[in-house]
């Protein structure tokens, strides 16, 4: 979570080709796709919040920023279709506006914007409503098509963009989007290949329809794995085409691990990055006449206020499971300690940047805006 965005030279923090081949009897084709960070100079410090609010990040030029990167990624694939997942109101519509800003300013006549507020439409459970996206989006997936070569060796289709898919982290919603677009187009691949017929539908080969989608699932798993630390979520929609028990309770474990790596180890991770990377480099008389950033000094607070947290939930514990019979004075003991373990948690979270895992190698905490 530390790194977010694009930097100086417009390059995304997270970014992701996917390109999904086929091939079928000396036939081959292909589909290709990206994702990658909202590009635009922003971050989401952890501050042990479930999910900081994101923030634009002040003193920089976020329209050259976005400048730099689309015309990489036009120069790169031809059209450049931005499917824009995030949601439109809460903490993440600043982003959203900014960003639908910039693409607008710049006025590029190969750059189209398509938001989709992913909660709120499939809010509920109703994932059919991503229908509502693919009924905007299909004449647009139709016109940029697919690369395909046949086996007499001509070339009647080139692909002429592609879909430039983003939420807030391009991983789980994004992944959901992304299948959905490759499915679209392998159908049409595997009509101009012969193996299905005009009207066919992939789901009348159910062996090959589950093998397709775990492995798009897979995909998203791997991305995932690579940039958040776990696999990704609502895989099991993409798995089974709909959502499941187990799948939202592999979605609350996956949660909980990446909310521990998040805010306890990945500014360790984020320092190894950078010294790797050259973005750190280590001075001859480091750690003799000068200080070493790694080494830290925490205030008392870092220490007290974690065991004081301990002391009151072992309290309130304490003051219902051991009296034998529950009197007024057991019921105030119980109260207090719950006032306590409320009181300790408030103060926690309004130190919450303190007991995060920063890294310590460069400062991340920038100057920040919020719109």
């Amino acid at each position: 979570m530390f790194m977010r965005g694009i930097d100086d030279e417009g390059h995304a923090a997270n970014f992701v080709e996917t390109e999904q081949i086929i091939e079928y009897k000396g036939s081959r084709s292909s589909f290709v796709q990206t994702r990658g960070s909202i590009p635009l100079f922003w971050s989401q410090l952890p501050d042990l919040r479930y999910k900081p609010p994101p923030s634009l990040t002040s003193g920089h030029d976020h329209l050259e920023g976005y400048r730099k990167h689309i015309d990489t990624q036009l120069y790169s694939y031809g059209k450049v279709v931005v499917v824009n997942l995030i949601d439109q109101v809460g903490p993440e519509n600043g982003l959203g506006r900014a960003l639908e800003e910039v693409i607008t300013v710049t006025n590029n006549v190969n750059v189209k914007y398509e938001p989709f507020d992913f909660h709120r439409e499939c809010r509920k459970m109703r994932w059919d409503r991503l229908s509502i996206l693919m009924d905007r989006i299909i004449p647009t997936l139709d016109n940029l098509g697919y690369f395909i070569r046949l086996q007499d060796g001509s070339i009647p289709c080139l692909q002429d963009g592609v879909f430039r898919t983003n939420c807030i982290d391009c991983l789980d919603r994004t992944n959901v989007v992304q299948s959905m677009f490759a499915r679209r187009s392998l159908q049409q691949q595997l009509q101009r290949m012969g193996v299905l017929q005009a009207k066919d539908q992939i789901g009348i080969h159910s062996p090959f329809e589950t093998m397709y989608k775990n492995v798009w699932a897979d995909n998203g798993d791997m991305c995932s794995i690579q940039y958040a630390g776990t696999g990704a979520l609502k895989t099991d929609f993409t798995r089974t085409g709909k959502r499941t028990v187990m799948g939202m309770m592999k979605d609350g474990y996956n949660a909980a691990v990446r909310y521990v790596k998040n805010n306890f180890q990945d500014g360790f991770r984020q320092d190894a990055i950078d010294l790797f990377l050259g973005n750190y480099r280590v001075q001859e008389s480091e750690g003799v006449s000068v200080p070493c950033p790694l080494a830290v000094h925490r205030d008392l607070k870092f220490f007290a206020l974690p065991i004081f947290l301990s002391l009151a939930v072992a309290f309130c514990s304490m003051s219902v499971l051991i009296p034998s019979a529950y009197t007024m004075e057991n019921f105030m003991y119980f109260l207090f300690w719950l006032f306590m373990i409320v009181l300790t948690l408030i103060a926690i979270l309004h130190y919450g940047t303190e007991f995060v895992d920063y890294p310590k190698l460069r400062d991340l905490r920038q100057n920040r805006r919020s719109d």
